[in-house]
């Protein structure tokens, strides 16, 4: 069960905007990743959910979508992720180099729950952090850290398997089904 989740937790960047992802539901992805273990158990990601149709706005400008896709500006109106969640770090706590993990532990928590319950995301880590941080208020002890984006799927996404010598960039077809090239397992394991 869990490699099927893995499976289709995939960067999704197209989704059915009209479909709502309700606030209840991304306190439950949230409670996922609180739940999950963190380094010295200091717990310092913080988070805002986003899923009313304003606050989607001052936050869709500020990103920045698929850089290996250069002639693709991000999803369109229809498209775009019903909702978001910003992660902070809290910069009161010591020892960043865990929280830069716990991060990471935190966004796979969430988003192998939202794909549980039909859902997907992608996480942007490429967006302008002044201008959010603004638009939410986000200042004092609180530093944003990545952008959540959440919503039902809107496109296909196929895992192609590869040599560990070829190109790893993602890549869309002329159908627009979206390949994702992964490295095989025999060459990602080194043998004594």
């Amino acid at each position: 069960m869990i490699e099927q989740l893995i499976e289709k937790n995939r960067s999704y960047r197209k989704f059915h905007e009209v479909e709502e992802v309700k606030m209840a539901t991304l306190k439950e992805l949230v409670n996922l990743a609180r739940l999950s273990s963190c380094g010295m158990n200091m717990q310092s990601l913080r988070y805002i959910l986003v899923t009313d149709k304003e606050d989607r706005e001052k936050i869709y400008p500020n990103l920045k979508w698929a850089a290996f896709l250069k002639d693709w500006e991000g999803p369109e109106e229809g498209q775009r992720p019903p909702a978001f969640i910003l992660m902070m770090k809290d910069k009161s706590k010591p020892n960043s180099a865990v929280v830069q993990v716990d991060i990471g532990i935190a966004c796979q928590s969430i988003l192998l729950g939202a794909v549980e319950k039909g859902l997907g995301g992608c996480i942007i880590g490429a967006f302008d952090k002044s201008k959010l941080s603004e638009a939410f208020n986000i200042r004092g002890n609180l530093e944003l850290q990545l952008v959540l984006a959440i919503g039902k799927p809107d496109q296909t996404i196929v895992l192609d398997e590869i040599s560990k010598d070829a190109d790893t960039k993602y890549w869309r077809d002329r159908a627009g089904k979206h390949h994702v090239p992964k490295i095989r397992l025999k060459d990602v394991i080194i043998e004594k």
